[in-house]
């Protein structure tokens, strides 16, 4: 399938960018460590530094943000000088990305200075430490989540997410159109910004400049919303099958019984794909209707196709065996 510009390679997150990200949400404020704001954050994961404070750093992930919480600040404060400072000395001494302090604690003497030494941001949070984790993981999650553009309009049917792909003016935009006619709604059109969340699921949604609106061709741009009310749109949706449309070929096969379902893969997701030839007088939106709803009966375990085969089989095995029974039956 076309999928645009292909699996984006993020940018270089850098602390600044997500300190400008979590500033509201967590409650924070910068107290030191300005000239580090630039430093990259390589990986998403965020812990507290444990053992590394007491000495143990063959296995510490100073890749990782790390959060001190009262536990590792009461533990600072317990230190003579001389032995903080020596331990400070050695944390900042690894690569770490920034120090996230909670419930607004005061820092211990020498920890402002080790961390301005070594160009490491320190940002306080007043929120509780197991808060601050509860809402700081499925922002960075995001943050840090494969990426990619798709070329195709994207609609929610009955709740099911369509992915509309095809080769440029074959009629995505006109089907889905239809579909937002008939009371669906629409995601995204032309440019699909699509996200993985955890192992499996693809999230769809429209870039923020051109988001629910349409370019019809021979009309031009068209506001959705405004035209069919603001129900007829959703900001994201779940991509669950994709729909590839393609001109009708005479010689094409074509899969009649949907036993061989075929799968395409987005950002290492496989999803069910479903091609469709268009040909003049096929009503293509009642068919996205009908794929929408077929997904939801064999989402529930019901599956047409596999029991419309094993009818067959049945019917088959009883005619066979009844022709044995006449075979053997020689009185």
């Amino acid at each position: 399938m076309d999928s645009g510009s292909g699996p984006r390679v993020n940018a270089p997150i850098t602390v600044g960018r997500l300190f400008t990200l979590l500033r509201e949400e967590l409650e924070l404020e910068l107290i030191g460590g300005e000239d580090g704001l630039e430093r990259p954050v390589p990986a998403s994961e965020i812990s507290s530094p444990g053992l590394a404070l007491a000495g143990y750093v063959k296995r510490f992930p100073a890749n990782r943000l790390q959060v001190f919480g009262e536990t590792e600040i009461s533990y600072l404060c317990s230190l003579e000088d001389d032995e903080r400072k020596r331990i400070l000395e050695i944390f900042f001494g690894f690569p770490v990305p920034c120090v996230f302090i909670t419930k607004a604690q005061a820092l211990p003497p020498g920890l402002a200075d080790a961390a301005a030494a070594a160009s490491v941001p320190l940002i306080r949070s007043a929120l509780k430490t197991a808060e601050f984790y509860r809402r700081v993981k499925p922002i960075i999650e995001v943050e840090f989540a494969p990426s990619t553009t798709l070329h195709g309009s994207l609609a929610d049917i009955f709740g099911v997410g369509l992915l509309f792909v095809g080769q440029s003016g074959i009629g995505k935009s006109e089907c889905v159109l239809d579909l937002v006619e008939r009371g669906h709604r629409l995601v995204a059109d032309d440019l699909v910004l699509t996200t993985r969340r955890g192992n499996d699921v693809l999230i769809g949604r429209g870039h923020e400049l051109q988001r629910h609106f349409m370019e019809i061709r021979g009309v031009g741009l068209i506001d959705v919303p405004a035209i069919f009310g603001i129900r007829a749109v959703r900001q994201q949706k779940r991509i669950e099958v994709v729909v590839q449309l393609e001109p009708w070929n005479q010689d094409a096969v074509v899969d009649r019984t949907g036993l061989d379902q075929e799968e395409t893969s987005i950002l290492g997701v496989s999803v069910p794909k479903i091609t469709v030839f268009l040909n003049p007088g096929k009503n293509i939106t009642v068919i996205a209707e009908v794929i929408a709803m077929n997904h939801l009966l064999q989402y529930s375990g019901v599956k047409p196709a596999e029991a419309f085969n094993q009818r067959l089989i049945g019917r088959m095995r009883a005619a066979s065996e009844v022709r044995q029974y006449l075979r053997e039956d020689v009185e």
